[in-house]
């Protein structure tokens, strides 16, 4: 098992961020596989080869099931990524431990609860609160960086 390096270990606040970024980047790659299993399952692909290899291109096409696999993808790119830059930039400002998990914690639950929600199609407003809640400690984040970097404008 790799070991951080000892600098690393120093940062809790950077060691907790790292441990929620990973955990939401391991659920993209589940919810592209899913997207990738729904294809599959309802003979929807994008790209004419695909369809080809898949029994004809008549399987060239879109499905509601599979549109709804890759919103839900492409909501959490439009999400995780601007969180990896704020979690890396907030780690630098020293912040609170405890109270940087638990942006770090608010922050992937609303993803996962989300994700669930969309791909399940669960009752709303359950999605939007879940978006909701996990935008607030981004803009905290964002926030916080911002205070601290105003005075070298």
């Amino acid at each position: 098992r790799a070991a951080p390096s000892p600098k690393m270990m120093e940062n809790e606040v950077f060691l907790s961020f790292v441990f929620y970024s990973t955990i939401l980047i391991l659920k993209m790659y589940v919810v592209a596989i899913i997207t990738g299993q729904v294809r599959l399952r309802k003979k929807a692909f994008a790209n004419p080869e695909d369809a080809l290899r898949n029994g004809g291109l008549q399987f060239c096409r879109e499905d509601p099931d599979v549109e709804r696999c890759r919103r839900a993808h492409h909501n959490d790119m439009e999400n995780i990524f601007p969180f990896l830059f704020l979690g890396a930039i907030y780690s630098m400002l020293d912040p609170s431990p405890t109270v940087a998990r638990i942006h770090f914690f608010i922050f992937c639950v609303g993803r996962i609860v989300h994700t669930i929600a969309y791909l399940l199609q669960l009752k709303a407003p359950t999605r939007s609160v879940a978006y909701s809640l996990a935008q607030l400690p981004c803009f905290s984040m964002a926030l916080q960086i911002l205070l601290a970097t105003t005075p070298y404008w």
